[in-house]
């Protein structure tokens, strides 16, 4: 199979990107479902019950408390984000290495063959494009759920102006 074989030239940077695709895409998946089984109203009902009791003028109140609500919900996707973010970085040392090794390989064997120096070339593109497959995805479902997140802290707070 081609791919594996991609994979496999690409060396250790590649397995370790692979690595971080499965953690990464498990917590998108997690996320995912903990996000669409939020019960905003619940939410809402919960942070009304612990404000009712304190001086409802006090707004910094409500935000602090609708903010740490919002930060249990946010769990996770730090880990997106630095997955999105040193992956392009681990693609970048994966291009490096390949360059390095076909530098060396010129300097030892000279220029007479291109195939000497072609296999870093190929490890150097393979490890870049693996870094862009990882990041991409992850760059993207972060994104998404901090706007998903932003959504249902407006919905939280539209339900709670409702009640107070």
């Amino acid at each position: 199979m081609q791919l594996l074989s991609y994979i496999d030239r690409g060396g250790v940077i590649v397995y370790i990107l692979i690595g971080l695709n499965i953690i990464g895409f498990a917590i998108i998946l997690w996320k995912s479902l903990v996000l669409y089984m939020t019960d905003k109203d619940s939410i809402a009902d919960d942070i009304y019950s612990k404000v009712k009791d304190q001086d409802n003028s006090n707004g910094k109140l409500i935000d602090n408390i609708i903010t740490k609500e919002i930060s249990k919900l946010e769990f996770g996707l730090d880990t997106i984000k630095i997955i999105a973010s040193i992956s392009p970085l681990l693609g970048l040392l994966g291009t490096v290495i390949g360059v390095l090794g076909s530098f060396d390989s010129i300097s030892k064997l000279g220029l007479g063959d291109p195939s000497i120096f072609s296999a870093g070339i190929s490890i150097a593109l393979i490890t870049t494009v693996a870094g862009m497959i990882v990041a991409i995805p992850h760059f993207i479902a972060y994104n998404y759920f901090v706007g998903i997140l932003d959504k249902i802290e407006n919905q939280i707070e539209a339900k709670l102006l409702a009640k107070l």
